[in-house]
């Protein structure tokens, strides 16, 4: 079963039990739960990108959202949520070397998207991975942002009041403090 890979990431997943249980409990239902098209909700992966030095991290100001967010999407169909986050992290940044902070999961969150003209309001069961820059930290804006920033952690309420936010800066942080980024 295609579905058995994140049932053990987020089994091992030690942080927002509660959300952790609905994630579990919606993959194990939800035989389509990689899929844009299942319209109740769907799995998507996100990141949480840093700078080299674990400084600043990379925002994208979402298109779609009209929100500072971090960058990530739909897996569509693609049951590797380790893959799908990587992927989106390169194509929302225009950077392509990004390295995993830590193995396993690093934040996770579900959210309500609202209804658009072409599909109703859903769920997103977000996934969410800690990538480093490897060198190179020039961004080039794609069509799904207004814009991106590298923003340092004493700045992020500039940007967003979103708790799923400040709770990843929290995470970060804690990992900052504790060496990760020496």
């Amino acid at each position: 079963m295609k579905r058995n890979s994140l049932l053990t990431l987020l089994e091992n997943y030690s942080g927002e039990s509660t959300t952790a249980a609905k994630l579990i409990d919606f993959v194990k239902v939800d035989v389509d739960c990689f899929e844009r098209s299942n319209e109740g909700g769907h799995i998507t992966a996100s990141c949480w990108l840093v700078s080299r030095d674990g400084q600043r991290v990379l925002l994208t100001h979402h298109r779609k959202l009209n929100k500072w967010l971090q960058p990530g999407g739909h897996c569509d169909g693609d049951s590797d949520v380790l893959r799908a986050a990587l992927k989106e992290a390169r194509e929302e940044s225009g950077i392509e070397e990004w390295e995993l902070v830590e193995e396993g999961v690093f934040d996770l969150d579900t959210h309500l998207i609202p209804a658009r003209v072409n599909e109703p309001e859903h769920v997103h069961y977000d996934v969410r991975f800690l990538f480093r820059a490897v060198e190179n930290e020039k961004y080039v804006v794609s069509h799904e942002s207004h814009d991106l920033a590298w923003v340092e952690h004493g700045q992020l309420s500039d940007y967003t009041t979103e708790e799923s936010m400040h709770r990843m800066s929290g995470k970060w942080q804690a990992l900052v403090k504790s060496g990760v980024f020496a």
